[in-house]
């Protein structure tokens, strides 16, 4: 399924978030985020963005050792105050992640924030990477976010590899997609400059990468947070060190001379690809060709 989604009428300022977070302390980080949300919204940031898991640390043995304490928990977590307040006292739509603790399970999510400093939306990490999949349970669908008329769609690091889900998240109308992430020194950094303008330029549609610095669950990250444009354009880019915002408007006119310019999305829509490509595909055994259903294709949900 697909959505013609209206254009947004006006600019949307966004900020991408990086720092680095105490190890499983979410009392510290969320006084962190809060104050950076303050100084997004002085910048006149109208959503921001912080890096994967930023509430808890990466830290995958201090949150399966003690998920009541350093994880977030569902459902309401009073401390978070911080951040709510920030939120609410300056009218900014925070996305920030988080280790969720859900009815004894474990999610690495993006909780979304709203303008008066309420929890608006949970997105749950859909794919999983390979040394978090002891851990934590997979997300089972998308999700979409709108701010000002502008379709912001979610992901999570690992998410971001995968063309499919950046695809569904312009399928469902998208104009953005918005990640936060743990990309490393070295292969991970390379990785991100590889995916977030290829995720751009396949959908015409702006992309933001919310990155950490420092050291968290034995990762040496890479900062270098960015936005890139709809024709995969880098418009803004963090350092790899220091905590720091990375300030950008997406612009409505912009996104549509890219989308009037490069037509792959609205090709791929009109000529009935996604349907095609999502049900059958032809496989060739012993020189025989074979139509088999492509269930294993299907596009990713939301």
């Amino acid at each position: 399924m697909t959505v013609a989604a209206p254009w947004p009428s006006r600019p949307l300022r966004v900020a991408a978030a990086q720092a680095c977070p105490s190890p499983g302390d979410v009392v510290a980080n969320a006084a962190t985020a809060g104050a950076m949300v303050r100084e997004a919204a002085e910048a006149g940031a109208r959503v921001v963005v912080f890096p994967e898991k930023f509430l808890t640390g990466y830290e995958p043995e201090l949150i399966r050792g003690d998920p009541e304490r350093c994880a977030v928990q569902a459902g309401g977590d009073e401390r978070l105050g911080p951040l709510l307040t920030a939120c609410r006292d300056t009218g900014t739509v925070a996305i920030v992640g988080a280790a969720v603790h859900d009815a004894g399970e474990l999610y690495v999510s993006a909780l979304v924030i709203d303008s008066d400093g309420g929890w608006a939306a949970r997105y749950d990490k859909q794919i999983l990477f390979r040394s978090e999949r002891d851990i934590y349970r997979p997300g089972r669908a998308g999700c979409t976010v709108e701010v000002d008329g502008w379709r912001l769609g979610l992901g999570i690091c690992y998410d971001s590899g995968f063309p499919e889900h950046a695809r569904a998240a312009a399928l469902d109308g998208c104009h953005a997609y918005l990640v936060g992430a743990l990309f490393s020194v070295g292969n991970g950094y390379h990785e991100s400059r590889m995916w977030f303008p290829a995720r751009a330029f396949d959908n015409t549609m702006y992309t933001l990468l919310a990155n950490h610095v420092g050291t968290t669950g034995g990762w040496d990250t890479c900062g270098a947070s960015a936005v890139w444009d709809p024709t995969g354009r880098l418009v803004a880019e963090a350092g790899p060190t220091e905590a720091e915002l990375v300030v950008a408007d997406l612009d409505p006119e912009h996104l549509r001379r890219a989308r009037e310019a490069h037509t792959m999305l609205a090709d791929f829509r009109d000529t009935h690809c996604a349907d095609a490509l999502s049900h059958n595909r032809v496989e060739v055994i012993d020189g025989h060709p074979r139509e088999i259903a492509r269930a294993d294709a299907a596009p990713m949900p939301r």
